[in-house]
């Protein structure tokens, strides 16, 4: 059977928490070898990070190439006792499938291959053109091993991709209501301003770090870093911790540092960005204030694939499907759709995302059956 509805169950059996493959990566090659796809398995490694498996797989060697990407690896399932019928059960309940990485995003690669397979079918075996899949176990942790690697293995094959349709769970709450068109990038840093440690009763022999990150943490966050673009919203640079290392009530503090995490639209690269921050905190700190940030390297820079032909094309099969008119979206946090938008324009698209990471994480019968058909329309539509 090759049903999307049995493909998500199979996925959803094999506990795939990152960097585990548990099989997940296996059913996928089995279903797209039996079709005539031509599959690799590739294993990438870098220093201080797990072994991840990813699997590509092609058919078709002209133009145009639709590839479909995703992947198989799931957060952790948490407190299993707490699940309803278990965290990697793949169990049907009142329309719903329920498992970690039902929605997120085991049962879009599912409806994916199942489009896929079902087009094939009633192709003659063959698109018009070239259909492949990059599935990486590497999305939920540090994207290291993972799409971005696979698409550089792919390219110095000679692999080259006009559109991708990414399977994440971008709607919000029905089928056919959301696509995401962009992300804003993501940078995080370390705003550390250096005192002098002295005792409390004595002040004027010590510098307290603490008004003094108060002060820069305000300044830094009042003024905006932009009024948003045409496709985004404002950039927002939010402090999420504060810390002075201190267990005394009677010293004075010499170190205090606050992390921070900017998320930023396309009015700024990441090195405007970072030049733009500093510049407003040499400005509060004046020849007074010592303080500097550290920042943290960072692979999620804005992208956006600007309405046309390819979102006009995955509107009318959404709209054909559902009766629902999709927004262009760019919110959202970061995903595998900022390293493929380096080397085609990329869509998301998936299941509605409500109850993703979260415990007895689920996806509706029905909404496999319609985002099935989607992914049917959209091929239909694009080897047209």
């Amino acid at each position: 059977m090759t049903d999307a509805l049995t493909i998500t169950r199979d996925l959803i059996r094999c506990p795939s928490v990152t960097p585990a493959d548990a099989g997940a990566l296996g059913v996928l090659e089995a279903l797209l070898k039996q079709a005539g796809f031509e599959t690799h398995r590739v294993t990438f490694s870098e220093a201080g990070t797990a072994d991840i498996d990813n699997l590509y797989a092609r058919i078709g060697s002209e133009g145009p190439h639709i590839t479909f990407a995703g992947h198989t690896d799931v957060v952790p399932a948490g407190d299993e006792a707490a699940w309803s019928l278990g965290a990697f059960s793949g169990e049907v309940k009142d329309g719903y499938i329920y498992g970690r990485g039902a929605v997120d995003m085991k049962g879009g690669i599912a409806c994916s291959v199942a489009a896929a397979l079902d087009y094939l079918r009633d192709n003659g075996g063959q698109p018009k053109g070239s259909i492949s899949f990059l599935i990486t176990g590497d999305e939920e942790d540090v994207s290291i091993n993972g799409t971005i690697k696979l698409l550089q293995w792919a390219a110095a094959r000679g692999e080259t991709f006009d559109h991708c349709v990414l399977g994440e769970p971008s709607n919000q709450e029905v089928m056919g209501d959301c696509i995401k068109i962009g992300r804003r990038g993501s940078q995080s840093g370390t705003l550390i301003v250096e005192g002098k440690q002295g005792h409390v009763a004595y002040p004027h022999r010590a510098s307290n770090p603490v008004p003094d990150i108060s002060r820069l943490i305000v300044a830094l966050s009042d003024e905006p870093l932009d009024n948003g673009s045409a496709q985004f919203q404002p950039s927002n640079l939010e402090f999420t911790t504060v810390d002075v290392g201190n267990t005394a009530t009677n010293v004075i503090a010499g170190l205090a540092r606050a992390k921070f995490n900017i998320r930023y639209n396309d009015c700024h690269s990441q090195e405007s960005l970072r030049a733009l921050v500093e510049q407003r905190l040499a400005k509060a700190c004046g020849n007074r204030i010592r303080a500097r940030i550290d920042w943290l390297p960072s692979n999620s820079n804005v992208f956006l694939t600007k309405p046309g032909p390819f979102t006009d094309l995955a509107v009318a099969a959404i709209e054909s499907v559902t009766g629902r008119r999709p927004d262009l979206s760019t919110t959202g946090g970061t995903s595998d759709a900022r390293f493929i938008s380096s080397y085609c324009p990329v869509i998301e698209f998936g299941l509605v995302g409500q109850t993703m990471h979260q415990i007895d994480e689920r996806a509706s019968v029905a909404d496999i059956e319609t985002l099935t058909k989607i992914y049917r329309g959209i091929l239909d539509r694009y080897f047209a």
